[in-house]
């Protein structure tokens, strides 16, 4: 598993002796979530045959065969998490629906499953009052009635957007965070999120239930859009009966078309990222003012955001809050080096631009910043839900001490979300989606060292459970511990130590592994 002797010595060398390797595999076997995933369109390539050629295993990323191999958008991906935090995980929202009905189908924290269809959408409109599509776009993109299609086909959109057969979900909850994989290998789309949720975890849990569904929904739009310019929406193909998604093969198309039309077609897709989260925004909110008199801490449950969406060599990611996406490459341009690009934004009182938008726009709240923290209650700028902080009339259902004093100017905390799109190239070679857990012990360029190093050290490993087991393993060593002591400590103490921390490693398609990554790790 572990090799003591996996990293070069360095200042920032994390090598373990045995001991403690032995006491990590023990804990990290009792994740809260431990996931992986193997494209069965991949051959894999043999270790023993790499050596006997003389191929070094730090270059393996960037052989040429693999660079040949590439017929997708991924190889293998692994998600890991453990909790920190101490959380009733009860989720009465929507009349108890999703925690008793909707969240036990869709989680599965040891293995992909099958999913046949995405009904939870369905069961919660009858719930919400929530109407019509919330986005104010001149695009149209969304001029399809949401309405209208969901009281005529609710659950039939994966059917031709992902083909119901091939599309597979991994996915379950540490702590307060929330993490959820879905891929369809048949037509090359993979949708991974982080919920890093907070004071709470009903609005993670939200987010696990709705935003996937949202995705699809409005990626339907885009797809019913491409089908009309290019006419092939007829009443012989609206029976969305399809084998493979419009969308899927337009996007295909894309690859070989001018750079400005593929430009406003990725555009496309991250407008409809933007148009999920505020969907479910809406809905949220619109369940906690149902809620609020029976539950009014839910006024104050949020939680951040983290959506990558991959398909071929187009990489979609939107985020809002302060977890991270890493992207790492090795250009050959600059000789084998290897690169870590951030390719999200920190929301957070730690970036001075989004402090100083802050406090911009609300220049005569002399008390928007109290003790390092907004309003004296969250560090980050932008979130889902926290409607407290958002609206007077969410503030109004809190008592005492819960309450903001002096709400002047709100929203003091926003939705709106940074979106990125990338090409990806073959210089790039694996993307690490974290929870700010994660990132409070290492840098950037270190968790994709750690990543690469271990990947090609331990070809059959799962790299998001190793980078807990790191973790783990640095969080004891500051706090003067054994990994042993510290996994003693109960959750809800060790909160002290670490925080909730969710990754999710995704191979790309150019980076082949000799790699069976197991549905149980």
């Amino acid at each position: 598993m572990v090799d003591e002797e996996l990293f070069y010595k360095s200042p920032t060398d994390h090598s373990i002796s045995s001991e403690e390797e032995d006491m990590l595999v023990r804990s990290c076997s009792n994740l809260s979530v431990s996931f992986g995933y193997h494209c069965d369109s991949y051959q894999s390539f043999s270790s023993e045959n790499d050596h006997e050629n003389g191929i070094s295993p730090k270059k393996k990323f960037g052989s040429d065969a693999m660079m040949r191999s590439r017929n997708g958008s991924f190889t293998c991906l692994s998600g890991a998490a453990i909790s920190a935090n101490f959380t009733l995980a009860n989720t009465n929202i929507c009349k108890g629906l999703i925690g008793e009905e909707i969240l036990p189908e869709l989680d599965s924290p040891n293995s992909f499953r099958k999913i046949v269809s995405s009904p939870s959408m369905s069961r919660l409109d009858s719930l919400s009052t929530s109407q019509g599509s919330p986005v104010s776009t001149e695009s149209s993109i969304f001029e399809i009635s949401k309405n209208l299609w969901r009281s005529s086909a609710p659950t039939t959109v994966s059917s031709n957007f992902l083909t119901s057969t091939e599309v597979k979900m991994a996915g379950g909850a540490a702590g307060e965070d929330r993490v959820q994989a879905v891929c369809s290998e048949k037509n090359g789309w993979l949708i991974c999120g982080i919920y890093d949720g907070f004071n709470g975890r009903d609005a993670a849990d939200f987010l696990a239930v709705t935003l996937y569904d949202n995705i699809v929904y409005y990626l339907y739009l885009l797809e019913c859009r491409i089908k009309q310019q290019n006419c092939l929406y007829n009443s012989s193909e609206s029976s969305l009966s399809g084998v493979r998604s419009e969308l899927t093969l337009a996007m295909r198309i894309m690859e070989n078309e001018d750079v400005k039309i593929s430009e406003t077609f990725r555009g496309g897709v991250l407008n409809c990222l933007a148009a999920a989260v505020e969907q479910a925004e809406n809905d949220f909110l619109c369940m906690v003012e149902q809620e609020m008199d029976d539950r009014p801490d839910l006024v104050s449950v949020g939680s951040c955001v983290l959506v990558a969406l991959l398909h071929g060599t187009d990489l979609c990611i939107l985020n809002l809050g302060d977890s991270r996406a890493v992207l790492a490459s090795m250009p050959y341009a600059e000789n084998g080096t290897l690169k870590a690009t951030q390719l999200t934004e920190i929301h957070s009182l730690e970036n001075p631009l989004e402090y100083q938008k802050l406090l911009a726009d609300h220049p005569d709240d002399s008390s928007v910043v109290m003790g390092s923290k907004i309003k004296g209650k969250l560090k980050v700028t932008r979130a889902f839900g926290v409607g407290y902080l958002k609206q007077k009339k969410f503030n109004d259902a809190l008592m005492g001490i819960l309450r903001v004093r002096n709400l002047c100017s709100p929203p003091y905390v926003y939705t709106n979300p940074h979106t990125l799109s990338h090409k990806v190239t073959d210089d790039d070679l694996f993307v690490v989606l974290g929870s700010d857990g994660l990132f409070d012990f290492f840098s950037n360029d270190e968790v994709v060292q750690l990543v690469y190093q271990f990947t090609h050290d331990n070809p059959t490993g799962d790299p998001a459970k190793y980078l807990v087991e790191q973790l783990l393993h640095k969080a004891a060593k500051e706090a003067a511990l054994t990994a042993e002591e510290l996994m003693r400590i109960p959750v809800g103490s060790r909160r002290k130590y670490h925080d909730d921390v969710t990754v999710i490693v995704i191979i790309l398609g150019n980076a082949q592994r000799t790699m069976t990554a197991s549905t149980s790790m």
